[in-house]
């Protein structure tokens, strides 16, 4: 299972969302507000994983390397709780 801490957070914010997985890359969709979220990770050629997503901007995709799950987990605490957590 990949992008684990994303699950985490996203679950314990009350989120449902989507998981899949294909050729040991992981990629989460779920909704807010009405908007469409998306986070793909994918591998490079030298093997490192990044990820792309429009977390900062719904209509807007952006790459992400490095600690890009941590990045992604600090975007996400904007995010509010949803109702009954």
């Amino acid at each position: 299972m990949r992008l684990e801490k994303v699950q985490r957070l996203l679950t314990e914010k009350g989120y449902h969302f989507s998981y899949a997985e294909e050729d040991g890359v992981g990629s989460i969709d779920f909704l807010d507000r009405g908007l469409s979220y998306h986070i793909w990770e994918f591998r490079n050629d030298d093997g490192s994983c990044g990820a792309e997503t429009n977390l900062m901007h719904a209509g807007h995709m952006e790459e992400i390397s490095g600690d890009y799950e941590d990045q992604i987990c600090k975007t996400l605490e904007i995010f509010d709780n949803r109702p009954g957590m």
